[in-house]
């Protein structure tokens, strides 16, 4: 088969290693791709994946079988539609199945239509009305622009003056359009987890579950970014992830599918693990990043043939079968990141790093320069140790990561601690 992968992250190139290990695998090709896609495949950098044309245009050229959108902004804006529209295959949901990330209110409404367990939320357009609901809360207090903000448009603060100026933030168009509506929601408190399937429609399967860790700093301290690591298996009862696919993933496939939505892709649910139970934070359209880069090397399946039976509505009906490895993934970020990225930069080290045993290193900021490979984005690199003991993965990730320089090198110390 031939694959087009849309985009340039992390995730894209964990799913192009992966894909790459398929027999039926006959040509890759990456849009815009990154260094670390183009030692496994083709890359037409020059692609925009938000530009339908080219998408379409590159697709035909390439006589792909396939195109498997990572990112979630083409989804929200309907590139499954229009590759449909021009009769050719793709992976991931729809702009109508996209929704559930692109719109957190449109999500809140889903889940409790559908039954979903969640935080009681309010959406407001005017920030003198949003501050005045503030005024009725206790701390903490979770602020959520409503679309898309590139993982950064959530703030949990205990000071009332900083929600406030958060809410003021959003609506005066700091996330743009991602921000004209806010939500404001109660604080869950427990431990957070993200449990991701593949869907058909009908089925979902789960992958196992993951934890990733949002704050810029050891320690859950600083701002929110889009992830600074994760790791898998996590410590949680075996009969979670049933729990989960039963009372959350089956019932949204199902009021979806009333709605006239066949989900088909990754669906993605953030989680926090209350004492009342799980509680769903959040819906994303497609495969976690940084999770993929830890729940891929885990999945002892042909994923090339999962897209293919998720696009098709012909997934199997058994569990996905799973290595007992446990994967940690140490995520090396830009100087500046998330608020004031500086890029430029010269990366050494990085041949070194994949000469150790049981470590991958997945691009996701990066270039190729004259001089050599350099810093281009705000998440640079995912270092990830592998081995059936999840310190030992743990200590594999971070002695990778010690050996991998450039100038600013931010990372967090505690992944899987």
């Amino acid at each position: 088969m031939k694959v087009l992968i849309l985009g340039s992250g992390g995730r894209e190139h964990a799913i192009g290693w992966k894909l790459a290990q398929s027999p039926s695998l006959e040509l890759l090709v990456s849009a815009p791709g990154n260094p670390g896609l183009a030692e496994i495949g083709e890359v037409a950098s020059s692609v925009d994946v938000l530009d339908e044309d080219a998408v379409v245009s590159l697709a035909v050229s390439r006589r792909v079988d396939l195109v498997v959108v990572g990112p979630e902004a083409p989804l929200a804006a309907g590139i499954v539609d229009v590759l449909a529209d021009n009769g050719i295959a793709a992976f991931g949901p729809t702009a109508a199945g996209a929704r559930l990330e692109a719109s957190k209110a449109y999500a809140k409404e889903v889940m409790a239509t559908a039954g979903v367990a969640t935080a009681r939320a309010e959406t407001f357009v005017d920030a003198t009305d949003a501050n005045l609901y503030l005024d009725g809360l206790a701390p903490p207090f979770v602020v959520k622009a409503d679309g898309l903000a590139a993982g950064k448009g959530v703030l949990v603060t205990s000071d009332l003056g900083e929600a406030r100026a958060w809410v003021r933030l959003c609506i005066d168009g700091h996330f743009g359009d991602a921000g004209a509506t806010v939500i404001i929601e109660d604080y869950l408190e427990g431990p957070e987890l993200s449990v991701i399937a593949l869907c058909d429609g009908e089925r979902a399967l789960a992958l196992p579950p993951a934890r990733d860790y949002k704050r810029l700093k050891s320690g859950d301290r600083g701002p929110n970014t889009g992830g600074m690591g994760c790791y898998s298996p996590v410590d949680v009862p075996l009969r979670l992830v049933d729990e989960v696919t039963d009372d959350v993933m089956l019932p949204v496939l199902r009021h979806l599918t009333a709605k006239g939505v066949a989900y088909r892709g990754f669906l993605y649910a953030g989680l926090v693990l209350t004492e009342d139970g799980p509680r769903v934070l959040e819906f994303n359209c497609r495969l976690g990043d940084p999770e993929a880069q830890v729940l891929l090397p885990r999945l002892d399946e042909d994923l090339l043939e999962l897209m293919v039976a998720s696009s098709t509505g012909t997934l199997p009906e058994r569990p996905l079968r799973v290595r007992a490895d446990a994967a940690v993934n140490v995520v090396l970020a830009a100087p500046g990141y998330p608020e004031a990225v500086q890029t430029g930069a010269s990366i050494t080290g990085l041949d070194t790093a994949h000469d150790l045993d049981g470590v991958e290193v997945f691009h996701a900021g990066t270039t190729d320069t004259p001089e050599g490979l350099a810093v281009s984005g705000g998440r640079v690199l995912n270092v990830v140790g592998i081995d059936p003991d999840r310190d030992k993965a743990r200590h594999k990730a971070y002695a990778a990561a010690a050996v991998v320089a450039f100038d600013g090198k931010q990372l967090r110390t505690d992944i899987a601690r």
